[in-house]
Parts: C-alpha cells; structure tokens; sequence
C-alpha cells in the first residue's frame, strides 16, 4: 500500500479538512461499488425486511437494561445512517450531546468526524452508517468497562450483520482495539489495513483526540487516503 503523501502536495498540513479541500481544490472521484457487487449485497436481503430488522433492533437498544449505564442515560444511541453501507464508522461511546439528542457524533468531536468523512466524498445520509461500541454514555464520559463493552457488543454484531457495510473505519483506541483484537495503543494499530468479520478495517485517531492535538492530522488524513484507495479498489 502506498501511503506516499507527495502524492497530494499541500495536503500534508490537512484537517480542518473542509477549509484545506476547498482552499486547494482539491477533487475526488466518486467512490461507488460496482453494479455486480451492490446487487450481491442487496440481494442477500430484502430491503424492506432489513430496515424492518434495524429498527426493531434499535428499539431492542433503546429500551436495554444489562448494565448499569441505563440508569444515568437521557437516550441510548443506536446509530445513524442508511442501509447497506458503503462504509461503517465505529467509535467508542457517545457523548454529553449525544445522550441529549439520542444520535451518534452529533458534538465537536462529530462535526470534525462529518468533515473527514465529506473529504472522501462520505456521507451519513447516503452512503455512511455511524455507531458506537457502547451504546450509552458512560458517567463523565469516561473508558467504557470491559463488562459493559461485552453486554454491548452482541448489538455491534448484529448491526453489522444487518447493514452489511462493505468497509470498516474504527475511530479511537477502545472501538480499534476491541475490532482489532489488539492491546496495542491507537498510535500503533493506525496506519495499517486489518480485517473484522472478512470485512476491511481501518483504525484512526478519535476526533475528539485530533481536536486536542492538532499534530495528530496529518496521520488522520494518511488514514482516510489508505481508506479510499480501498473503497476505489
């Protein structure tokens, strides 16, 4: 994999992404699946029974009580998105504005999130799903526990099952550590392709971790380049 940034001279500096994409003009070609590999997706399950099975399984995530993040929620979060993703994005647990609204990466650390998708022409409404691990805010926003990740994760399998996303972007330590199987920090599983459920997978940076360490964007950016020349192939 070729992850030579020369390729994109002025780029290097990245990520307020949407000031950079439209400062230099930079394009992209839209990445779509091929007609035969979107129709062999599609049809392993009828669209209407499938969003018909999402949405009871969101409601199954809204109404959970196995672990005590339940008791200190305003709204679980399921996710957002559309079916049969091109890609899904997985981060660790939602938020103070999250648990308001009841949606995934709807604060900073979401926009920021919204806007390194949209460099590489992805999209929540069209072509994105976006989740977390664990479904409810942890008190303080704190790690997620072990016990809540594994009571949580059956609701991971099942999206994934369900969406049947044809890429994979895991977004902080906890999401890429558990996906990778990995105890290794965030800063080394980056930069590399990996493979969750046959399904590719890229770790990256949290937003939240880039927002307060603008030194961490040019990593981030060498991330979704290696995503999309994925999707592109």
């Amino acid at each position: 994999m070729n992850n030579n940034h020369t390729d994109y001279p002025g780029f290097i500096d990245f990520l307020h992404l949407i000031e950079d994409y439209l400062t230099s003009g930079f394009k992209t070609e839209p990445v779509v699946l091929q007609a035969e590999e979107a129709g062999e997706r599609l049809q392993e399950g009828k669209p209407e029974q499938t969003s018909t099975q999402l949405e009871s399984l969101h409601n199954e995530i809204c109404a959970c009580t196995k672990c005590d993040l339940h008791f200190n929620r305003l709204h679980a979060v399921p996710g957002e998105g559309v079916g049969n993703p091109l890609l899904l994005v997985i981060g660790e647990a939602p938020g103070g504005q999250e648990d308001k609204k009841g949606l995934p990466f709807v604060g900073r650390a979401g926009q920021y999130l919204d806007k390194w998708l949209q460099a590489i022409q992805i999209d929540r409404t069209t072509n994105c799903f976006i989740t977390n691990v664990v479904k409810c805010r942890p008190p303080e926003n704190r790690d997620p526990h072990p016990e809540e990740i594994r009571m949580c994760l059956p609701y991971l399998e099942q999206q994934i099952k369900l969406l049947k996303p044809a890429f994979l972007l895991s977004v902080g330590r906890i999401s890429s550590q558990l996906l990778v199987e990995s105890t290794k920090g965030i800063g080394a599983l980056r930069g590399g392709t990996y493979f969750y459920r046959n399904l590719p997978l890229v770790p990256t940076f949290h937003p939240s971790a880039v927002l307060r360490d603008q030194s961490l964007r040019a990593k981030v950016w060498e991330d979704l380049k290696l995503l999309r020349t994925l999707m592109r192939r």
